[in-house]
């Protein structure tokens, strides 16, 4: 009972998207909560072990996770790309997971197709109400899977767009205080750039834009005030590669994310319940557009707050003979938003058609301070099927 009781705890922080930090301070913390938090999970090996740095990197199998724009610019035709994430693996939890898939296939030079899906599974989990009684147990998952085209507007400019469609049933069935819960499930959309100003030796600057899950709240009730923001994103990206020869190229970048999604209001030092409660009636009835937009200047705390709501990531590649390659990143969170700062490494093999990716989260902080993927090892794997033919 006490695992039981224990995973119905970590799907609750799951689902809200909130590992909340520092939860002892008197220091007000103010996270942007969002539902279907696992779209916000590095999905891939090869980013996830540069800090989650994606949106400017090289193309590959994966980009239609981070910048589907990024694709025509890809030296191969035909790429799939599977990986495999443990989740909460320090707690003992092995059925908890995310499974992702993704790849393209390029129409021409100038254009290419492509799709992704990826599956969350939460595990066993016995429901409960607030007293502790049974309301029976389920096994709460998520998915996503989109598909998108993009094309180059020049040999240097790329764009590309995507439709994702995403469920969560994270309690179907399950009653509590006379309301049934059912499975949610919404629409989103992509828009993507992406900038390459690289010579043929592969030196030189990339840059890229994202707007990612642009999309409809989403609900597990009847109750229409009582749906969620999905976490609709804004993204930029620059990565620079020195080939110092053939065979040896070094890159860095950074990302530069911002969640397109209200900032809730703070329970702290709220002395007027009456006041608290109309704040968050309007939170929850903005509708999705005006959302996006609100975002950049509704916090609380004013600009210095709003500039907290930015995340970073940082990271480098080394790659030696397009065989092998070493990658290592940082993630950064401000401390009042999550507080999620680790820092990652990776090795990468490439052999003929096939690819193989490892990344490594660095274990940092305890208790709910923890991140889920301390001390976890995931692989991916990516297959360029068109080398079959020789092409």
């Amino acid at each position: 009972m006490k695992r039981k009781f224990l995973k119905l705890t970590v799907g609750t922080f799951l689902s809200l998207g909130v590992m909340s930090a520092n939860a002892q301070t008197p220091e007000p913390i103010n996270v942007v909560t969002t539902a279907v938090p696992f779209l916000r999970i590095s999905p891939d090996a090869r980013a996830g072990a540069m800090g989650d740095l994606g949106v400017a990197t090289s193309p590959d199998a994966n980009s239609p996770f981070y910048n589907l724009a990024k694709v025509p610019f890809a030296q191969k035709k035909f790429s799939v790309g599977l990986t495999y994430t443990p989740w909460l693996k320090d707690l003992g939890l092995n059925d908890v997971y995310l499974l992702a898939a993704s790849g393209y296939y390029k129409l021409d030079d100038e254009a290419a197709i492509a799709g992704s899906v990826r599956y969350f599974s939460l595990g066993n989990i016995q429901f409960t109400d607030a007293g502790g009684n049974e309301l029976g147990s389920g096994r709460p998952r998520e998915f996503s899977i989109d598909g998108g085209y993009t094309r180059k507007l020049s040999d240097k400019i790329g764009l590309g767009i995507a439709l994702r469609y995403i469920h969560s049933n994270l309690a179907s069935g399950a009653a509590s205080s006379g309301t049934t819960y059912k499975p949610g499930s919404t629409f989103a959309g992509d828009l993507t750039f992406f900038y390459t100003g690289q010579d043929e030796a592969g030196q030189g600057w990339n840059f890229g834009a994202t707007l990612t899950n642009l999309g409809g709240k989403i609900g597990y009730t009847n109750d229409a005030t009582q749906k969620d923001y999905i976490p609709a994103n804004l993204s930029f990206g620059t990565t620079y590669t020195k080939a110092f020869d053939e065979q040896n190229k070094l890159t860095f970048g950074l990302d530069v994310h911002k969640l397109l999604v209200p900032t809730p209001p703070s329970s702290f030092d709220q002395t007027d319940s009456a006041s608290y409660a109309q704040q968050l009636a309007d939170y929850r009835s903005k509708s999705t557009v005006s959302s996006w937009f609100s975002s950049f200047n509704d916090a609380p705390g004013g600009f210095k707050e709003e500039l907290k709501e930015f995340q970073f990531s940082l990271g480098a590649e080394y790659n030696y003979s397009d065989q092998f390659f070493f990658r290592a990143g940082y993630f950064y969170e401000n401390k009042d938003k999550g507080n999620r700062k680790y820092f990652t490494v990776g090795l990468g093999v490439k052999y003929n058609v096939f690819g193989l990716n490892f990344s490594y989260l660095v274990p940092s902080g305890s208790g709910v301070n923890r991140n889920p993927l301390s001390n976890t090892l995931r692989f991916g794997l990516i297959f360029d099927l068109d080398d079959i033919n020789g092409e």
